[in-house]
Protein backbone atom coordinates (compact mmCIF):
# COMPACT_ATOMS: atom_id res chain seq x y z
CA UNK A 1 0.00 0.00 0.00
CA UNK A 2 1.17 3.50 -0.75
CA UNK A 3 2.34 5.18 2.43
CA UNK A 4 3.61 2.13 4.31
CA UNK A 5 7.09 2.70 2.90
CA UNK A 6 7.12 6.09 4.66
CA UNK A 7 7.64 4.35 8.01
CA UNK A 8 11.19 4.66 9.27
CA UNK A 9 13.36 1.57 8.91
CA UNK A 10 13.67 1.36 12.70
CA UNK A 11 9.92 1.31 13.19
CA UNK A 12 9.43 -1.28 10.45
CA UNK A 13 12.05 -3.60 11.92
CA UNK A 14 10.65 -3.24 15.44
CA UNK A 15 7.09 -3.84 14.33
CA UNK A 16 8.09 -6.87 12.28
CA UNK A 17 9.83 -8.31 15.31
CA UNK A 18 6.66 -7.87 17.36
CA UNK A 19 4.46 -9.36 14.63
CA UNK A 20 6.68 -12.29 13.73
CA UNK A 21 8.03 -13.25 17.14
CA UNK A 22 11.58 -12.01 16.61
CA UNK A 23 13.60 -10.49 19.39
CA UNK A 24 16.15 -7.74 19.86
CA UNK A 25 19.75 -7.91 20.87
CA UNK A 26 21.02 -6.30 24.06
CA UNK A 27 22.80 -7.05 27.33
CA UNK A 28 22.65 -10.77 28.00
CA UNK A 29 20.60 -12.06 30.91
CA UNK A 30 22.55 -14.10 33.44
CA UNK A 31 21.68 -15.82 36.69
CA UNK A 32 20.67 -13.62 39.60
CA UNK A 33 22.77 -13.40 42.76
CA UNK A 34 22.07 -16.31 45.04
CA UNK A 35 21.06 -16.18 48.65
CA UNK A 36 18.39 -13.48 48.57
CA UNK A 37 14.80 -13.30 47.26
CA UNK A 38 14.43 -12.00 43.74
CA UNK A 39 12.33 -8.94 42.90
CA UNK A 40 9.24 -9.13 40.75
CA UNK A 41 9.48 -8.04 37.14
CA UNK A 42 7.85 -4.69 36.41
CA UNK A 43 4.71 -6.26 34.97
CA UNK A 44 4.51 -8.91 37.70
CA UNK A 45 4.63 -6.14 40.29
CA UNK A 46 1.74 -4.45 38.49
CA UNK A 47 -0.42 -7.58 38.69
CA UNK A 48 0.62 -8.20 42.28
CA UNK A 49 -0.42 -4.69 43.35
CA UNK A 50 -3.77 -4.93 41.60
CA UNK A 51 -4.43 -8.35 43.10
CA UNK A 52 -3.92 -6.93 46.58
CA UNK A 53 -5.95 -3.81 45.81
CA UNK A 54 -8.98 -5.68 44.50
CA UNK A 55 -8.93 -8.60 46.92
CA UNK A 56 -12.49 -9.61 47.73
CA UNK A 57 -13.81 -9.01 44.22
CA UNK A 58 -14.09 -11.95 41.79
CA UNK A 59 -10.63 -13.18 40.76
CA UNK A 60 -9.26 -10.67 38.25
CA UNK A 61 -6.36 -12.76 37.02
CA UNK A 62 -7.45 -16.38 37.19
CA UNK A 63 -6.98 -18.11 33.85
CA UNK A 64 -7.87 -21.51 32.43
CA UNK A 65 -5.83 -23.19 29.69
CA UNK A 66 -7.41 -26.28 28.17
CA UNK A 67 -5.57 -29.03 26.30
CA UNK A 68 -7.93 -31.40 24.51
CA UNK A 69 -6.34 -34.79 23.85
CA UNK A 70 -7.91 -37.22 21.39
CA UNK A 71 -6.83 -40.84 21.10
CA UNK A 72 -5.50 -43.26 23.74
CA UNK A 73 -3.98 -41.58 26.80
CA UNK A 74 -1.88 -42.76 29.72
CA UNK A 75 -2.86 -40.40 32.58
CA UNK A 76 0.13 -41.38 34.74
CA UNK A 77 2.61 -40.56 31.97
CA UNK A 78 0.80 -37.30 31.33
CA UNK A 79 1.04 -36.39 35.02
CA UNK A 80 4.77 -37.19 35.01
CA UNK A 81 5.19 -35.00 31.92
CA UNK A 82 3.36 -32.13 33.61
CA UNK A 83 5.56 -32.39 36.68
CA UNK A 84 8.70 -32.28 34.54
CA UNK A 85 7.54 -28.86 33.32
CA UNK A 86 7.15 -27.65 36.90
CA UNK A 87 10.63 -28.95 37.74
CA UNK A 88 12.14 -27.12 34.77
CA UNK A 89 10.39 -23.77 35.25
CA UNK A 90 10.79 -22.12 38.65
CA UNK A 91 7.98 -19.63 38.05
CA UNK A 92 5.40 -22.44 38.26
CA UNK A 93 6.58 -23.21 41.80
CA UNK A 94 6.97 -19.62 42.95
CA UNK A 95 4.95 -17.60 45.45
CA UNK A 96 4.88 -13.84 45.89
CA UNK A 97 4.92 -11.84 49.11
CA UNK A 98 6.02 -8.53 50.58
CA UNK A 99 9.18 -8.33 52.68
CA UNK A 100 10.53 -5.11 54.17
CA UNK A 101 7.98 -3.22 52.10
CA UNK A 102 9.03 -4.76 48.79
CA UNK A 103 7.31 -7.57 46.83
CA UNK A 104 9.60 -10.54 46.23
CA UNK A 105 9.52 -13.93 44.55
CA UNK A 106 9.99 -17.04 46.66
CA UNK A 107 11.01 -20.09 44.61
CA UNK A 108 10.03 -23.38 46.25
CA UNK A 109 11.64 -26.80 45.83
CA UNK A 110 9.96 -29.03 43.29
CA UNK A 111 7.31 -31.30 44.77
CA UNK A 112 5.29 -33.45 42.36
CA UNK A 113 1.69 -32.39 41.88
CA UNK A 114 -1.20 -34.77 41.35
CA UNK A 115 -4.02 -34.17 38.91
CA UNK A 116 -7.56 -33.94 40.13
CA UNK A 117 -9.10 -36.70 38.01
CA UNK A 118 -12.73 -36.74 36.94
CA UNK A 119 -14.38 -39.50 34.89
CA UNK A 120 -17.61 -38.47 33.18
CA UNK A 121 -18.20 -41.59 31.09
CA UNK A 122 -21.12 -42.48 33.36
CA UNK A 123 -23.10 -39.51 32.04
CA UNK A 124 -24.90 -39.25 28.74
CA UNK A 125 -22.74 -37.97 25.89
CA UNK A 126 -24.73 -34.73 25.63
CA UNK A 127 -24.17 -33.96 29.33
CA UNK A 128 -20.44 -34.58 29.63
CA UNK A 129 -19.13 -31.36 28.10
CA UNK A 130 -21.46 -29.18 30.13
CA UNK A 131 -20.65 -31.01 33.35
CA UNK A 132 -16.90 -30.75 32.71
CA UNK A 133 -17.09 -26.99 32.30
CA UNK A 134 -19.35 -26.65 35.36
CA UNK A 135 -16.97 -28.57 37.59
CA UNK A 136 -13.86 -26.79 36.35
CA UNK A 137 -15.57 -23.40 36.56
CA UNK A 138 -15.95 -23.87 40.31
CA UNK A 139 -12.20 -24.42 40.53
CA UNK A 140 -11.29 -21.47 38.30
CA UNK A 141 -13.42 -19.16 40.45
CA UNK A 142 -11.47 -20.04 43.59
CA UNK A 143 -8.89 -17.35 44.38
CA UNK A 144 -5.21 -18.18 44.59
CA UNK A 145 -3.16 -17.11 47.59
CA UNK A 146 -0.14 -15.42 46.07
CA UNK A 147 1.91 -15.69 49.26
CA UNK A 148 1.38 -19.42 49.59
CA UNK A 149 1.03 -21.11 46.25
CA UNK A 150 0.93 -23.21 44.28
CA UNK A 151 -0.56 -20.83 41.75
CA UNK A 152 -1.88 -23.54 39.45
CA UNK A 153 -4.38 -26.39 39.74
CA UNK A 154 -4.54 -29.14 37.06
CA UNK A 155 -7.70 -31.18 36.46
CA UNK A 156 -7.84 -34.13 34.05
CA UNK A 157 -11.35 -34.89 32.80
CA UNK A 158 -12.16 -38.09 30.91
CA UNK A 159 -14.97 -37.41 28.46
CA UNK A 160 -14.74 -40.80 26.71
CA UNK A 161 -12.20 -43.57 26.21
CA UNK A 162 -10.32 -41.46 23.66
CA UNK A 163 -11.26 -37.90 24.59
CA UNK A 164 -9.60 -36.20 27.58
CA UNK A 165 -9.32 -32.56 28.69
CA UNK A 166 -6.53 -31.25 30.85
CA UNK A 167 -7.88 -28.06 32.42
CA UNK A 168 -5.20 -25.92 34.04
CA UNK A 169 -6.41 -23.15 36.33
CA UNK A 170 -3.61 -20.73 37.15
CA UNK A 171 -2.88 -17.14 38.07
CA UNK A 172 -1.90 -14.80 35.26
CA UNK A 173 1.22 -13.66 37.13
CA UNK A 174 2.88 -16.91 35.96
CA UNK A 175 1.50 -17.28 32.43
CA UNK A 176 1.03 -15.28 29.22
CA UNK A 177 -0.19 -16.11 25.72
CA UNK A 178 3.11 -17.53 24.50
CA UNK A 179 3.29 -19.68 27.63
CA UNK A 180 -0.26 -20.96 27.21
CA UNK A 181 -0.34 -21.61 23.47
CA UNK A 182 3.23 -22.55 22.67
CA UNK A 183 5.69 -23.32 25.48
CA UNK A 184 3.47 -25.27 27.89
CA UNK A 185 1.71 -27.52 25.33
CA UNK A 186 4.94 -28.07 23.37
CA UNK A 187 6.84 -29.20 26.45
CA UNK A 188 3.90 -31.30 27.65
CA UNK A 189 3.68 -33.12 24.29
CA UNK A 190 7.46 -33.55 23.97
CA UNK A 191 7.77 -35.08 27.42
CA UNK A 192 4.69 -37.24 26.99
CA UNK A 193 5.97 -38.79 23.76
CA UNK A 194 9.42 -39.38 25.26
CA UNK A 195 8.23 -40.82 28.58
CA UNK A 196 5.65 -43.01 26.85
CA UNK A 197 8.51 -44.52 24.81
CA UNK A 198 10.63 -45.05 27.92
CA UNK A 199 13.05 -42.28 26.97
CA UNK A 200 14.39 -39.38 29.07
CA UNK A 201 13.35 -35.77 28.61
CA UNK A 202 14.33 -34.61 25.11
CA UNK A 203 14.64 -30.94 26.13
CA UNK A 204 17.77 -29.14 27.30
CA UNK A 205 17.80 -27.65 30.76
CA UNK A 206 16.56 -24.08 31.11
CA UNK A 207 19.57 -21.74 31.36
CA UNK A 208 17.86 -18.84 33.14
CA UNK A 209 14.60 -18.41 35.01
CA UNK A 210 11.90 -15.73 35.30
CA UNK A 211 13.39 -14.43 38.53
CA UNK A 212 16.72 -13.97 36.70
CA UNK A 213 14.92 -11.86 34.10
CA UNK A 214 13.28 -9.77 36.83
CA UNK A 215 16.65 -9.08 38.43
CA UNK A 216 18.22 -8.21 35.06
CA UNK A 217 15.30 -5.94 34.11
CA UNK A 218 15.58 -3.94 37.33
CA UNK A 219 19.28 -3.41 36.74
CA UNK A 220 19.06 -2.55 33.02
CA UNK A 221 15.90 -0.41 32.90
CA UNK A 222 17.27 2.49 34.93
CA UNK A 223 17.06 5.78 33.08
CA UNK A 224 14.61 4.55 30.45
CA UNK A 225 11.37 5.34 32.29
CA UNK A 226 11.70 9.14 32.05
CA UNK A 227 12.09 9.05 28.27
CA UNK A 228 9.09 6.78 27.77
CA UNK A 229 6.89 8.72 30.19
CA UNK A 230 7.64 11.82 28.14
CA UNK A 231 6.48 10.01 24.99
CA UNK A 232 3.23 8.89 26.58
CA UNK A 233 2.55 12.34 28.02
CA UNK A 234 2.63 13.73 24.50
CA UNK A 235 0.71 10.84 22.97
CA UNK A 236 -2.12 10.80 25.53
CA UNK A 237 -2.34 14.46 26.46
CA UNK A 238 -4.80 17.04 25.21
CA UNK A 239 -8.30 16.05 26.29
CA UNK A 240 -8.04 12.28 26.14
CA UNK A 241 -11.27 11.09 24.48
CA UNK A 242 -13.64 8.39 25.59
CA UNK A 243 -11.63 5.31 26.54
CA UNK A 244 -13.12 2.79 24.11
CA UNK A 245 -16.80 3.65 24.17
CA UNK A 246 -19.22 4.89 26.83
CA UNK A 247 -20.59 2.23 29.11
CA UNK A 248 -24.32 1.60 29.03
CA UNK A 249 -24.82 1.59 32.77
CA UNK A 250 -23.10 4.75 33.98
CA UNK A 251 -24.55 4.45 37.48
CA UNK A 252 -22.82 1.12 38.10
CA UNK A 253 -19.88 1.03 40.45
CA UNK A 254 -16.84 2.27 38.59
CA UNK A 255 -14.58 -0.26 40.30
CA UNK A 256 -16.74 -3.28 39.59
CA UNK A 257 -14.57 -6.04 38.12
CA UNK A 258 -17.10 -8.73 37.27
CA UNK A 259 -16.70 -10.57 34.00
CA UNK A 260 -18.49 -12.88 31.59
CA UNK A 261 -17.13 -14.57 28.46
CA UNK A 262 -18.97 -14.69 25.14
CA UNK A 263 -17.37 -16.87 22.43
CA UNK A 264 -17.63 -16.05 18.73
CA UNK A 265 -16.48 -17.47 15.41
CA UNK A 266 -16.28 -16.31 11.81
CA UNK A 267 -16.79 -18.71 8.93
CA UNK A 268 -13.75 -20.38 7.34
CA UNK A 269 -14.45 -18.59 4.05
CA UNK A 270 -14.69 -15.13 5.60
CA UNK A 271 -11.62 -15.81 7.74
CA UNK A 272 -9.63 -16.72 4.63
CA UNK A 273 -10.75 -13.52 2.93
CA UNK A 274 -9.67 -11.41 5.93
CA UNK A 275 -6.24 -13.06 5.94
CA UNK A 276 -5.96 -12.42 2.20
CA UNK A 277 -6.78 -8.74 2.73
CA UNK A 278 -3.98 -8.40 5.27
CA UNK A 279 -1.50 -9.88 2.80
CA UNK A 280 -2.77 -7.76 -0.08
CA UNK A 281 -2.36 -4.61 1.99
CA UNK A 282 1.13 -5.60 3.15
CA UNK A 283 -0.14 -5.71 6.70
CA UNK A 284 -0.48 -8.15 9.58
CA UNK A 285 -3.68 -9.88 10.58
CA UNK A 286 -3.59 -8.14 13.96
CA UNK A 287 -3.51 -4.69 12.35
CA UNK A 288 -6.49 -5.50 10.12
CA UNK A 289 -8.47 -6.83 13.11
CA UNK A 290 -7.51 -3.81 15.22
CA UNK A 291 -8.50 -1.35 12.49
CA UNK A 292 -11.84 -3.04 11.93
CA UNK A 293 -12.58 -3.15 15.65
CA UNK A 294 -11.69 0.53 16.08
CA UNK A 295 -13.98 1.40 13.15
CA UNK A 296 -16.88 -0.47 14.74
CA UNK A 297 -16.30 1.22 18.10
CA UNK A 298 -16.21 4.62 16.40
CA UNK A 299 -19.59 3.92 14.82
CA UNK A 300 -21.04 3.03 18.22
CA UNK A 301 -19.55 6.18 19.75
CA UNK A 302 -20.49 8.73 17.14
CA UNK A 303 -24.17 8.83 18.04
CA UNK A 304 -23.17 10.08 21.49
CA UNK A 305 -19.99 12.02 20.77
CA UNK A 306 -20.27 13.32 17.23
CA UNK A 307 -17.34 15.75 17.43
CA UNK A 308 -14.73 13.31 18.66
CA UNK A 309 -12.64 11.48 16.09
CA UNK A 310 -10.21 9.56 18.29
CA UNK A 311 -10.72 6.07 19.67
CA UNK A 312 -8.55 4.86 22.55
CA UNK A 313 -7.93 1.14 22.88
CA UNK A 314 -5.50 -1.05 24.75
CA UNK A 315 -3.51 -4.03 23.58
CA UNK A 316 -0.96 -6.39 25.11
CA UNK A 317 2.63 -5.88 24.07
CA UNK A 318 5.13 -8.70 24.76
CA UNK A 319 7.56 -6.16 26.18
CA UNK A 320 9.46 -8.70 28.26
CA UNK A 321 10.00 -11.10 25.36
CA UNK A 322 12.45 -8.87 23.50
CA UNK A 323 15.45 -10.81 24.76
CA UNK A 324 16.20 -14.17 23.14
CA UNK A 325 16.99 -15.77 26.51
CA UNK A 326 13.36 -15.57 27.67
CA UNK A 327 11.58 -16.74 24.53
CA UNK A 328 11.24 -20.30 25.87
CA UNK A 329 10.46 -19.38 29.48
CA UNK A 330 7.05 -19.87 31.04
CA UNK A 331 5.85 -16.72 32.77
CA UNK A 332 4.08 -13.41 32.31
CA UNK A 333 5.91 -10.94 30.06
CA UNK A 334 3.06 -8.80 28.71
CA UNK A 335 2.48 -5.11 29.27
CA UNK A 336 -0.76 -3.32 28.32
CA UNK A 337 -0.15 -0.32 26.08
CA UNK A 338 -2.54 2.40 24.96
CA UNK A 339 -3.39 2.98 21.29
CA UNK A 340 -4.91 6.34 20.38
CA UNK A 341 -6.31 6.04 16.87
CA UNK A 342 -7.62 8.94 14.81
CA UNK A 343 -10.87 7.70 13.25
CA UNK A 344 -12.15 11.08 12.14
CA UNK A 345 -14.87 11.54 9.56
CA UNK A 346 -13.72 10.88 6.02
CA UNK A 347 -10.87 8.57 7.02
CA UNK A 348 -10.74 5.58 4.67
CA UNK A 349 -10.01 2.06 5.87
CA UNK A 350 -6.63 2.09 4.10
CA UNK A 351 -5.68 5.38 5.72
CA UNK A 352 -6.70 4.16 9.15
CA UNK A 353 -4.76 0.92 8.63
CA UNK A 354 -1.63 2.91 7.76
CA UNK A 355 -2.16 5.17 10.75
CA UNK A 356 -2.70 2.18 13.09
CA UNK A 357 0.57 0.64 11.95
CA UNK A 358 2.49 3.72 13.02
CA UNK A 359 0.62 4.01 16.33
CA UNK A 360 1.25 0.36 17.23
CA UNK A 361 4.90 0.57 16.20
CA UNK A 362 5.47 3.66 18.38
CA UNK A 363 3.64 2.04 21.30
CA UNK A 364 5.88 -1.04 21.09
CA UNK A 365 8.93 1.24 21.04
CA UNK A 366 7.78 2.65 24.39
CA UNK A 367 6.28 -0.39 26.07
CA UNK A 368 8.68 -0.91 28.98
CA UNK A 369 6.89 1.30 31.52
CA UNK A 370 4.02 -0.62 33.16
CA UNK A 371 0.74 1.14 32.58
CA UNK A 372 0.11 1.73 36.29
CA UNK A 373 3.59 3.24 36.72
CA UNK A 374 2.62 5.54 33.88
CA UNK A 375 -0.70 6.39 35.50
CA UNK A 376 1.08 7.39 38.71
CA UNK A 377 3.62 9.47 36.77
CA UNK A 378 0.82 11.36 35.00
CA UNK A 379 -1.61 11.48 37.93
CA UNK A 380 -3.32 14.83 38.30
CA UNK A 381 -2.45 16.06 34.81
CA UNK A 382 -5.38 17.26 32.72
CA UNK A 383 -6.96 14.63 30.53
CA UNK A 384 -5.62 11.54 32.31
CA UNK A 385 -7.91 9.06 33.96
CA UNK A 386 -7.62 7.07 37.14
CA UNK A 387 -8.93 3.87 38.63
CA UNK A 388 -8.58 0.25 37.49
CA UNK A 389 -8.26 1.19 33.81
CA UNK A 390 -6.79 4.70 33.65
CA UNK A 391 -6.36 5.12 29.88
CA UNK A 392 -8.77 2.73 28.16
CA UNK A 393 -11.73 0.51 28.97
CA UNK A 394 -11.55 -1.71 25.88
CA UNK A 395 -8.61 -3.96 24.99
CA UNK A 396 -7.98 -6.11 21.92
CA UNK A 397 -5.41 -8.79 21.15
CA UNK A 398 -4.59 -11.60 18.75
CA UNK A 399 -3.56 -14.75 20.59
CA UNK A 400 -0.31 -16.46 19.52
CA UNK A 401 -0.64 -19.40 17.12
CA UNK A 402 -0.75 -22.87 18.65
CA UNK A 403 2.44 -24.87 18.38
CA UNK A 404 2.54 -28.01 16.22
CA UNK A 405 2.41 -30.69 18.91
CA UNK A 406 2.75 -33.78 16.74
CA UNK A 407 -0.24 -35.28 18.55
CA UNK A 408 -4.02 -35.01 18.10
CA UNK A 409 -4.09 -32.34 20.80
CA UNK A 410 -5.46 -28.81 20.68
CA UNK A 411 -5.18 -25.81 22.99
CA UNK A 412 -7.70 -23.14 23.93
CA UNK A 413 -8.07 -20.57 26.68
CA UNK A 414 -10.84 -18.42 28.12
CA UNK A 415 -13.19 -21.40 27.84
CA UNK A 416 -14.11 -21.22 31.51
CA UNK A 417 -15.23 -18.07 33.31
CA UNK A 418 -13.50 -16.94 36.48
CA UNK A 419 -16.25 -14.41 37.26
CA UNK A 420 -13.85 -11.47 37.00
CA UNK A 421 -12.32 -9.28 34.32
CA UNK A 422 -9.38 -6.84 34.51
CA UNK A 423 -10.99 -4.58 31.87
CA UNK A 424 -14.60 -3.62 31.20
CA UNK A 425 -14.30 -5.22 27.75
CA UNK A 426 -11.59 -7.41 26.22
CA UNK A 427 -11.72 -8.75 22.66
CA UNK A 428 -9.38 -11.72 22.18
CA UNK A 429 -9.05 -12.95 18.58
CA UNK A 430 -7.71 -16.46 17.91
CA UNK A 431 -6.58 -17.45 14.41
CA UNK A 432 -7.09 -21.14 13.71
CA UNK A 433 -6.82 -23.12 10.44
CA UNK A 434 -10.57 -23.66 10.56
CA UNK A 435 -11.27 -19.94 10.95
CA UNK A 436 -10.90 -16.85 13.12
CA UNK A 437 -12.57 -17.38 16.47
CA UNK A 438 -12.38 -15.50 19.73
CA UNK A 439 -13.72 -14.57 23.12
CA UNK A 440 -15.27 -11.34 24.38
CA UNK A 441 -14.73 -10.88 28.09
CA UNK A 442 -17.00 -8.12 29.37
CA UNK A 443 -18.32 -6.67 32.60
CA UNK A 444 -22.08 -7.36 32.81
CA UNK A 445 -22.41 -4.45 35.27
CA UNK A 446 -21.41 -2.12 32.42
CA UNK A 447 -22.48 -3.77 29.14
CA UNK A 448 -25.54 -5.66 27.95
CA UNK A 449 -24.99 -8.94 26.13
CA UNK A 450 -27.10 -7.65 23.22
CA UNK A 451 -24.58 -4.84 22.74
CA UNK A 452 -21.72 -7.34 22.60
CA UNK A 453 -23.59 -9.40 20.02
CA UNK A 454 -24.35 -6.26 18.03
CA UNK A 455 -20.68 -5.31 17.93
CA UNK A 456 -19.78 -8.76 16.64
CA UNK A 457 -22.44 -8.51 13.95
CA UNK A 458 -21.12 -5.11 12.90
CA UNK A 459 -17.60 -6.52 12.85
CA UNK A 460 -18.66 -9.34 10.56
CA UNK A 461 -20.39 -6.89 8.21
CA UNK A 462 -17.24 -4.76 8.08
CA UNK A 463 -15.13 -7.83 7.32
CA UNK A 464 -17.47 -8.68 4.48
CA UNK A 465 -17.25 -5.12 3.16
CA UNK A 466 -13.45 -4.88 3.08
CA UNK A 467 -13.22 -8.32 1.48
CA UNK A 468 -15.38 -7.40 -1.51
Amino acid sequence: MQGLSQLSDAKRVLFDRFSQGRVSSGPKIGRRPQGSPAPLSLVQEQLYSRELEFAGNPPLYNECVTVRMLGPLDPDVLERSFNEIIRRHEVWRTSFETKAGQPVQIVHPHRPMQFSRIDLRGLGEAERETEAVRLVSEDVRRPFQLDRGPLLRPTLVRISDEDHRLFLALHQIIVDGRSAYQIYPSELAAHYKAFLAGQPSPLPEVKIQCADFAWWQRECSKGEEARQVSYWREQLGGNLPVRGWPTEKPNSAARSCYGRIHPFAFSPQLSTHVRDVSKRLNSTLFLVLLTCFATVIRRHEKHRYEQRGDVVLGTLSPSGRKQSEVMDLLGYFLNPVTLRLNCGAGTTFSELLHHARGVVSDAISNDDVPIEHLARALEGEEGFGSGPSPFFNVAVSLQPPTADLGLPWSVTSMDVESGGSPWPLYMAFIDRPEGIIGRVQFNPDLFEIDTIKGVLQDLQLLFETICL
